[in-house]
């Protein structure tokens, strides 16, 4: 497994596949304590004019950040890590998680992110700043 001293600007970093489950938003409903209709009861989402319950956008963002995580390991800590929600996440669906190098300097990697579903719309994208612990 490479460092991360050892990437450069337009590296990819390890991409994370994820199908959220209804399992997962209930768990993650209660773990929060946002308990939104819309997350877990089908016909208050469908009356609200959704297509279904739809994900929490919090959970979709702490799949980005695990993936950042497991990519830094213990080399680094996220300094900082903001995104930007798109488009609806709905259980079921194949999110796919990417990122790469934006920036670099001696102490810290700046990392495009981004989150596609399985009909290749961008669902979030951001950005995570990477300090390196020496």
């Amino acid at each position: 497994m490479k460092s991360l001293l050892d990437y450069q600007v337009s590296d990819q970093l390890p991409v994370r596949e994820w199908i959220p489950s209804d399992l997962q938003v209930r768990q993650y409903a209660e773990a929060s304590g946002d308990f939104n209709p819309i997350h877990l009861d089908d016909d208050y989402a469908r009356q609200a004019g959704l297509e279904g319950t739809i994900v929490h956008g919090m959970l979709t963002m702490a799949q980005m950040a695990a993936m950042v995580t497991d990519w830094m390991g213990e080399e680094g800590i996220i300094s900082k890590f903001n995104v930007r929600f798109e488009q609806i996440v709905r259980p079921g669906d194949i999110i796919t998680c990417s990122g790469n190098i934006k920036v670099r300097s001696e102490n810290t990697l700046v990392c495009n992110l981004e989150a596609f579903n399985n009909q290749q719309k961008r669902v979030m994208s951001g950005l995570a700043h990477v300090s390196l612990r020496r």
